[in-house]
């Protein structure tokens, strides 16, 4: 029970990854066969559920590729929930102070270093099969990250990275930029500015460090800074801006 991105993530490698956001286990399956190292499937803004996250993980199945998930709160029950699936990272959306983020990593870890409730029967145990091979290794090797997408996330950094067990951060470039009064424009120079004090402070404080990819000469840029975790790729997104240019280019060419 080794988590392959923590392994990398540890040695200072950057890693590939892609948002699951069509709740397709085809989709998934198509993914980690084009060799992503980690993919996340979207629980916050993707309208999936737990047995459908769990068809996804075994389309994945076989594959050398890590299944994360974005939950879709900070809340422990669904947490629980989410890791008792089998996924070895959660990404967890809204954290804006040292107290939620201590929530977050409780959520995610067994006593005494957590609140997770013990149990040997779930897909992640082996459904009885050998659970303790999971059960005692499970707290180490899940991946711990959370969203920062406020002023008030940024104003509390300082406390955040100070919290043991939290693996990483996840700048929400979106969020923040709306939380910050600039609906929908992270481009926005006070927002760039959010941006790099947040990169500065998680890398400095030996935090791994992720956020969207955009187009692979900003994502190239990223990892020239340090980012570890980028997201390079949305299965629904990307369908559906090479759906938009394939119609574009046959409209231009034949119904003039």
């Amino acid at each position: 029970m080794k988590n392959r991105i923590k392994s990398l993530l540890k040695q200072g490698k950057p890693t590939a990854g892609a948002w699951l956001q069509m709740t397709s286990p085809f989709s998934a399956e198509i993914m980690a066969r084009a060799g992503f190292d980690w993919l996340i499937v979207d629980l916050e803004h993707a309208p999936g559920d737990l047995l459908n996250l769990a068809s996804q993980l075994q389309a994945m199945g076989g594959m050398d590729c890590v299944p994360f998930v974005r939950a879709p709160w900070n809340d422990p029950v669904a947490i629980k929930r989410i890791l008792d699936t089998g996924v070895m990272g959660v990404l967890i959306p809204y954290v804006n102070s040292a107290e939620e983020a201590k929530n977050a990593v409780a959520a995610c870890k067994y006593p005494p270093e957590g609140i997770r409730g013990l149990a040997g029967s779930p897909r992640a145990a082996y459904f009885g099969q050998n659970s303790m091979d999971y059960l005692k290794a499970a707290n180490e090797e899940i991946l711990v990250i959370i969203a920062v997408e406020t002023g008030e996330a940024i104003a509390n950094l300082d406390e955040i990275l100070g919290v043991d067990g939290l693996d990483g951060i996840f700048i929400g470039p979106m969020d923040l930029a709306t939380s910050m009064g600039y609906f929908g424009d992270p481009s926005h120079p006070e927002v760039q500015q959010a941006i790099a004090t947040v990169e500065e402070k998680t890398l400095k404080a030996g935090k791994y460090l992720g956020t969207v990819g955009g187009s692979w000469e900003q994502a190239r840029k990223k990892y020239d800074k340090g980012y570890q975790l980028l997201m390079l790729m949305s299965d629904s997104v990307d369908l559906a801006k090479l759906a938009g240019q394939t119609v574009a280019r046959f409209t231009e060419e034949y119904r003039k």
